[in-house]
């Protein structure tokens, strides 16, 4: 009797090892348990990465409308006449660039860049908007103390992003503003 149950006893351990040390399924427990990182680190790659590819467009998109607005600015232009481009055409030409990217213009918000632009030795600064798109002439661009002023143009605009949901994070269709704000300096 007491060599049955050693038997028995070395049987039941036998099976507790063998339950303790098998790997059947385990691939399946931890594909289950790296998935969801996973996908999450994939998602969030693809949105960061198309907000960072908006963000680079609509900067561009300023610059090119900042080059626009500077043409006829300087004083000593002969060849530049009256035809000093207009905050329209600015705007005209940020939409051209955002809706090559396929970019919704109409999503542009008004933005004012900080510092904000002042006038400084430059002469009378003058503001005007078209479509929420903010052009600021004869800007002091570099600090008011220095000599000799470089005066231009500014032009800023603002543009919602909004995060689709990404599962097990905090975004869950949120929206950021990406600022966008070019300076150029008129020639002399």
């Amino acid at each position: 009797m007491g060599e049955l149950l050693r038997r028995m006893e070395f049987s039941r351990i036998k099976g507790w090892r063998k339950l303790l040390f098998a790997t059947q399924g385990s691939e399946v427990a931890e594909f289950s348990l790296v998935l969801p990182i996973v996908m999450m680190l994939l998602m969030a790659i693809i949105f960061f990465g198309r907000a960072y590819n908006v963000y680079t467009t609509i900067t561009y998109a300023a610059r090119e409308g900042a080059s626009v607005a500077v043409v006829g600015t300087s004083p000593s232009c002969a060849t530049c006449g009256a035809a000093v481009p207009t905050a329209a055409k600015v705007q005209s030409r940020i939409a051209e660039v955002l809706q090559a990217s396929h970019i919704d213009a109409t999503q542009i918000q008004s933005y004012v860049p900080t510092p904000a632009p002042v006038a400084g030795s430059c002469g009378g600064m003058t503001t005007t908007s078209s479509n929420n798109v903010t052009l600021y002439r004869n800007a002091q661009l570099n600090a008011a103390t220095s000599n000799p002023p470089a005066c231009g143009v500014i032009v800023s605009f603002r543009y919602p992003f909004t995060f689709f949901s990404v599962p097990f994070t905090s975004l869950d269709k949120q929206t950021i503003h990406l600022n966008a704000a070019a300076q150029m300096q008129g020639e002399n």
